[in-house]
């Protein structure tokens, strides 16, 4: 299966045998051809690989909350009395500007 594989793919069968035993990681060049064979795209391809960290999936147009935000981005420089102090400041602008608080 592994020789039938390689083939497909266009690889070499002695590559996809250290792929799936674990003694080699694909290329960047063979990851592009594993993603056109399967039809999986690139990026999960390089993650499930290990050439990319994972990444949080988010619904398309879903933004993180606030604070969840500034705490995954900022854990050691901001408590949570300065992120009530910006959300505060967020507001009062949002309110200046006339646009919509919500």
């Amino acid at each position: 299966m592994p020789s039938q594989f390689a083939a497909d793919v266009g690889v070499s069968h002695t590559s996809v045998s250290r792929w799936l035993s674990g003694k080699e990681m694909p290329s960047f060049a063979s990851c592009v051809k594993l993603a056109n064979y399967t039809g999986v795209s690139l990026q999960r391809v390089l993650h499930i690989v290990g050439h990319l960290v994972p990444v949080e999936e988010e619904a398309a147009g879903e933004l993180p909350d606030f604070r969840e935000y500034v705490k995954r981005k900022y854990p050691r420089e901001l408590d949570d009395d300065l992120v009530t102090i910006i959300e505060d400041l967020i507001e009062r602008r949002r309110g200046k500007n006339g646009k919509p608080t919500t």
